[in-house]
Order: C-alpha cells, then sequence, then structure tokens
C-alpha cells in the first residue's frame, strides 16, 4: 500500500499522541525483597485511587482529608493496640516521627510494601485484615499525623 504524504503526516501525529502505557510498579517483601504477591489481596482494593498508587507509588489519599479520616478510623480498630493510639509506639514502633525501623517505610511505595506482606516481629501481613484501599487510607492518616521534619518526608518529595 502507498502512502502520500498527508497520510504519513497523520498517522506519525496519531502515533506520536497516542498515550504511552506505564507499567505498574513492582511491590516487594519488606523482610525478603521477593515480589509480593498481589492475587491474595482481599478483595474490594481494587480502586481507580489503588490504580494510580500501582502507577506511581504515591498515595493519592495524601492531604485529602475525608480520606485521612476514614484511614484513622481504620487505624484506630486494627493498628493502634500495637502502635499506639497516636502512631507514638507501644509494642511495635512509633509511626508519626522522623524514626523508621524499615527506612523504605519513608516512601509510599515502601509502607505500602510493609502493610501489605509484613515484617519481623509480631507485624504480619495486613492484606489479610485490609483491602489495599484501605490500607492507602491508613498510609494517608499515618502521613498526616506526622510529626517529623518535612524535609525527610520523602512522600512530600515528587
Amino acid at each position: 500500500m502507498k502512502y502520500n504524504n498527508l497520510t504519513a503526516a497523520v498517522l506519525a501525529t496519531l502515533a506520536l499522541s497516542s498515550p504511552i502505557a506505564q507499567a505498574d510498579i513492582t511491590l516487594h517483601h519488606a523482610i525478603t525483597g521477593e515480589v509480593l504477591d498481589m492475587s491474595v489481596a482481599k478483595s474490594g482494593g481494587h480502586t481507580d485511587a489503588f490504580k494510580q498508587f500501582m502507577q506511581t507509588g504515591k498515595n493519592p489519599y495524601n492531604s485529602d482529608k475525608e480520606a485521612v479520616e476514614k484511614g484513622k478510623s481504620l487505624y484506630m480498630t486494627g493498628c493502634s493496640g500495637c502502635h499506639g493510639h497516636e502512631a507514638e509506639g507501644k509494642l511495635g514502633p512509633g509511626l508519626a516521627d522522623d524514626y523508621w525501623t524499615y527506612p523504605a517505610n519513608a516512601t509510599d511505595k515502601g509502607l505500602f510494601e510493609l502493610l501489605f506482606g509484613g515484617a519481623n516481629g509480631m507485624m504480619g501481613p495486613q492484606y489479610v485484615n485490609f483491602s489495599t484501599d484501605e490500607m492507602l487510607h491508613i498510609m494517608a492518616f499515618l502521613r498526616d499525623i506526622y510529626k517529623g521534619d518535612p524535609k525527610k518526608a520523602k512522600w512530600l518529595k515528587d
């Protein structure tokens, strides 16, 4: 098939203007480094916000007051018994300051990986208790109550 210059220009424009598919980030277990098996996730968490998180590694709920309130409620129910009502630390470490037992938690991707897959000690995988979307809400709450130096808050950086 023979193309004239106009047809070639139209085809080139279409090719250049079509959206490029962005691959999902790869999530790894915080301890073993193995790729997390997302097929075991609790149902109901595959929301648009979670899809966005999987594209960028950034929590779209950060700074969303409604999401933070939902995250607070979920945190109080499932996390405060070990981490304290204000994430100050009890049996588990504090979660509102600059010290992270797992430094990767300073990023949204790292914090999600730890929540989903668990860690050492008593912190088991939370995919059995929360959907992936609920985990993002809990993370938004933790980011909202952060009392550390904003310069150290990697989740605030682009």
